[in-house]
């Protein structure tokens, strides 16, 4: 090639008309015929590494399982419902079903209702689940018989829950060592007679919801005191499908003469029903209350004073969706013989055995399947600060415990 190139100069320089310069196709008539044929040795060797590559990896797939492999990788979502725990709160049952370890939550009520209301579509538990009863305390601040309820506590651990809703100013001290210790939820204010006490009992009724062991959900005041020992207190409970709740149909001015016409077509005069404040209720009865949204827009719109929402809310409403449920009665003893607005209020001097012997023998209702059962009162209200000394040295030998 080179010697060619060599001729054809020379021979340009002794010829005065060289001839015209060749063509490219003249000139690489080999490049111009391999090109094509490099290209697809290249691009059949491409897809023979292809199919190579698909058949080792379809091999692998079937004989080692990259699910395995996939299944686990986590996700880095953390759901905001279960108070900031982390990814790894989800890897056991038993971690997912565990109550809130912290109460002072940030939810707003709407939110804490909406969390609260979930429920389980399969009725079976796949746990062991022990029921419990949520004890839940309605007070102003402190509670000054909570050695009281200290004792009566004692030993059962497992089978109850506790929450206190006070005014939101309130800041309780309990040390480590109680079982109230860091059970305030979160409150607001909440006034006698008025919606925002309704509020407080949902608000009550929302935060033992998100425990779910609690089966039972009663209702107490800083002024109460069991009657009976916490066995004999769980097997009553535990032993119907009734809840206690007051609800009758008072005729006169403090019951029907309550009743605004308003309030149909959703509640008509005679379903409208009057009871105690102070209940206890089956799980399903509570998530009905705080899921409400049919009924509350009316009773806090055409309920108030001299309408006292909180004695004709609850009663109506699971009247009308649940009479069969209601045993038609609280389990909270109170003293109205002497008159007035509110019941009596007792003090220190007023606790004797012969103080509680009246109590326990004026007893007498249904129960189950029996018309005239002993045990009718499981709580009494309403006792001072001074009583606490008395009930503590009177409790084994009357209250039994």
């Amino acid at each position: 090639m080179q010697s060619r190139v060599v001729v054809s100069l020379e021979e340009s320089n002794k010829d005065s008309n060289p001839p015209p310069p060749p063509s490219i196709k003249t000139a690489i008539p080999t490049q111009s015929r391999g090109f094509p044929l490099r290209m697809l040795r290249l691009f059949f060797l491409f897809l023979s590494l292809c199919f190579a590559f698909s058949f080792i990896s379809i091999y692998a797939i079937r004989r080692f399982g990259v699910q395995n492999v996939v299944t686990t990788v986590r996700s880095g979502f953390i759901p905001s419902c279960i108070g900031g725990a982390a990814a790894d709160s989800f890897a056991t049952l038993e971690r997912f079903i565990a109550p809130p370890s912290n109460l002072l939550h940030r939810m707003s009520d709407e939110e804490l209702f909406w969390r609260a209301t979930l429920v389980p579509r399969i009725q079976k538990y796949p746990f062991s689940r022990v029921p419990k009863v949520a004890f839940m305390f309605l007070s102003k601040g402190p509670l000054p018989l909570a050695p009281l309820w200290e004792r009566f506590f004692s030993g059962h651990q497992g089978l109850y829950s506790i929450y206190l809703h006070s005014l939101p100013s309130f800041e309780a001290k309990f040390p480590p060592s109680s079982v109230f210790y860091r059970r305030q939820v979160p409150s607001k204010v909440s006034e006698w007679g008025k919606m925002s006490m309704c509020d407080a009992e949902r608000r009550l009724l929302a935060n033992a919801l998100l425990d779910i062991s609690n089966e039972w959900f009663i209702l107490l005041s800083e002024s109460c005191i069991p009657l009976y020992n916490f066995s004999i207190i769980y097997r009553y409970i535990r032993s119907t499908n009734q809840s206690f709740m007051g609800a009758f149909d008072d005729e006169g001015p403090y019951g029907r003469g309550r009743y605004n016409e308003n309030m149909a077509p959703e509640v008509n005069i005679t379903q409208w029903r009057k009871g105690s404040q102070w209940f206890e209720l089956r799980r399903n009865l509570a998530v009905s209350i705080v899921e409400d949204t049919k009924y509350y827009p009316k009773f806090e719109e055409f309920c108030r004073p001299n309408c006292y929402v909180d004695e004709h809310y609850f009663p109506t409403m699971l009247t009308i969706e649940a009479p069969n449920e209601l045993a038609n009665r609280s389990i909270t003893w109170v003293d109205w013989s002497r008159g007035g607005a509110h019941p009596a209020t007792f003090g220190g001097a007023d606790i004797t055995a012969e103080f509680f012997k009246k109590i326990y023998d004026s007893q007498k209702c249904k129960y189950n399947d029996r018309e005239e059962f002993q045990i009718c009162n499981l709580f009494a209200r309403k006792f001072s600060p001074s009583t606490l000394e008395p009930l503590l040295h009177i409790s084994q030998q009357v209250l039994g415990f």
